[in-house]
């Protein structure tokens, strides 16, 4: 509570010299500030932003979703994973008051919380970092029957570049921008994870740019079912100028991550992350939850959990806000020095 408000309040009662009124007011506005509840503000019914199904965020949240539900002791705690288009998605909804947590990409994260360009009229006060689990790596990917050898090769081509709403668009508008390639130099499809695979099955696109987890399960399953997967590296050239126009990280997809990729593929990555409503999850809750990212990552089924440390959970350079729930369990970590 704010402390002016606070002894205005007190002023008040004591003008009033009702003194047993002045305490019921009081006490219920330290309750409302302070308490679980803060009046009616702060919830234990979260809604938990994903992505569209068929991508890492969407299995990652509904297994999130029911470890919280699990493992954390407060009453009347219930967690849903809803599906959503993703990064930017979810934080305009969390900004908006609609959900409560929600999954986003790191570098898309501080592009829409810096409040500038097309964010600037975005209201991203409520946002608050719980932390970052996994770095997300950015798959560029054709069938080798269509001929395309390298994403140079993409011009003229039909290229999903992800849902509205999502990371992959920022990252496939980046990428192709380092390559030289604007809107129109390709047939952008603004296509979801699951939906562009098939496309590229029936033969109704070239290419499909998608940032997701190493190994991404859907390019598993599209190498069983079509066979002839190809992945497409960034080339030295380009790479350098990607990293020097956007906060992406240089990452190598190891051979044999895929059984097709018999080579070492030179892309980018993003830390995937999760946020909070500071309006709507109370301090007390936001460190339950963190606390049950880390130290309870074991209980998912996903390879991220291999990965998951809480020693990343704050990327260095981004300067993301940090929800003051999180901030505590960190500084109760060590991660944060007082």
């Amino acid at each position: 509570m704010h402390t002016k408000t606070f002894s205005h309040r007190k002023k008040m009662c004591l003008a009033a010299a009702a003194w047993s009124l002045c305490a019921t007011v009081l006490t219920a506005t330290a309750i409302a500030a302070d308490g679980p509840d803060r009046g009616s503000a702060y919830t234990s019914k979260l809604q938990l932003g994903t992505a569209n199904p068929g991508g890492g965020y969407y299995t990652m949240g509904s297994e999130y979703a029911n470890i919280f539900e699990k493992r954390i002791d407060i009453p009347d705690l219930r967690v849903s994973a809803i599906q959503t288009s993703g990064s930017v998605d979810n934080l305009a909804k969390i900004s908006r008051g609609e959900i409560e947590l929600g999954l986003a990409q790191a570098t898309t994260a501080k592009l829409v919380l810096s409040g500038e360009g097309k964010y600037k009229n975005v209201n991203t006060e409520p946002v608050g970092l719980l932390g970052c689990l996994e770095p997300y790596a950015l798959h560029a990917f054709t069938l080798a029957d269509t001929g395309i050898r390298s994403i140079g090769d993409l011009k003229g081509k039909r290229v999903a570049i992800g849902a509205p709403g999502s990371a992959n668009q920022l990252a496939s508008k980046a990428l192709m921008s380092a390559y030289g390639l604007s809107d129109g130099d390709y047939q952008a499809f603004s296509e979801a994870s699951d939906s562009a695979r098939q496309r590229l099955r029936d033969g109704n696109l070239d290419a499909i740019f998608d940032v997701q987890p190493v190994p991404f399960p859907g390019l598993q399953e599209l190498e069983s079912a079509k066979g002839g997967v190809r992945l497409l590296s960034i080339e030295p050239q380009q790479l350098q100028s990607l990293l020097a126009h956007s906060d992406f990280s240089p990452y190598t997809i190891a051979a044999g991550s895929y059984g097709f990729a018999k080579e070492p593929v030179q892309t980018v990555s993003d830390w995937s992350c999760l946020f909070a409503s500071k309006a709507k999850v109370s301090p007390k809750l936001a460190y339950e939850l963190t606390r049950t990212l880390y130290e309870h990552a074991g209980d998912l089924t996903l390879p991220a959990k291999q990965a998951i440390d809480v020693n990343t959970a704050i990327p260095p350079n981004l300067n993301l806000r940090l929800h003051p729930g999180a901030e505590q369990y960190f500084k109760d970590k060590g991660i944060i020095k007082d």
